[in-house]
């Protein structure tokens, strides 16, 4: 009876050993790997970690930033008015000549001095101009003195448009030679008096006279006749006579 009692008693206590070594061991905390390994992004202890992630993330480079952002648009072009009575300064790429230039030539050149209205730079030195030839006189022999005239219709600014102006008339007229012609006939008939005299008395000074006359008459004809002439790289100047307009950026 008491070898009975003493196993049982003896199960008993092996039972308990037993239940307390396994709650012993359920308690016991997880190793830092297991730890780790099951952790989930985003709990309270993997803070830092997320933070190390943020610090060792590769930082954008400007060139990057600036290629994520919109592009800027452009100004939007605007209007500015050159008011009548502007001075516009050229210098003529087209020659020009009365003896050969015909009425209604057209002719170009490019602005000597930049065109400027309230601060604004309307078309810059160098701008292309064009005009016509609004009359031409070729030089008479005798008394008809050489005519030009012209006159501005566009002035296209550098990588801009066209715009069409009106200016006043630029004109030149040649000096007359008329004085000179009668000089140089009155001086040849003298001189075909003088002649005549002394060949011939006075009839040969009349007869001289007249010979004189002709031969000063032709000498004039003959070297009389001046025409204008207009180079190349010619300074002129126009003045508008109407407001203009010019699209600016």
């Amino acid at each position: 009876m008491n070898t009975k009692r003493t196993i049982q008693a003896l199960g008993l206590a092996f039972a308990l050993a037993v239940m307390v070594g396994c709650q012993s061991a359920s308690n016991q905390p997880s190793s830092p790997e297991a730890s780790a390994g099951t952790s989930a992004p985003g709990a309270a202890s993997g803070q830092p970690a997320q933070q190390g992630a943020l610090r060792h993330r590769p930082s954008q480079s400007p060139e990057a930033a600036q290629a994520g952002q919109p592009a800027q648009a452009p100004p939007a072009p605007r209007t500015v008015t050159v008011p009548a009575g502007a001075s516009i300064h050229v210098r003529l790429s087209t020659a020009l000549d009365t003896g050969t230039t015909a009425p209604g030539s057209a002719f170009d050149g490019t602005l000597a001095e930049p065109l400027v209205s309230n601060g604004v730079t309307v078309a810059p030195r160098g701008s292309l101009v064009s005009g016509r030839v609004t009359n031409v006189v070729s030089s008479g022999r005798l008394k008809r003195p050489a005519e030009i005239s012209l006159m501005l219709t566009s002035i296209t600014p550098e990588g801009g448009r066209r715009t069409s102006v009106s200016t006043q008339t630029w004109s030149e007229s040649g000096k007359s030679h008329k004085k000179r012609d009668i000089t140089m006939v009155g001086g040849g008939a003298g001189l075909g008096a003088v002649i005549g005299a002394i060949a011939g008395g006075g009839k040969g000074a009349a007869i001289g006279s007249m010979v004189g006359a002709g031969a000063g008459t032709a000498g004039a004809y003959a070297t009389g006749k001046k025409e204008i002439a207009l180079p190349a790289e010619t300074s002129l100047s126009f003045h508008l006579t109407a407001p203009a307009t010019f699209t600016v950026q």
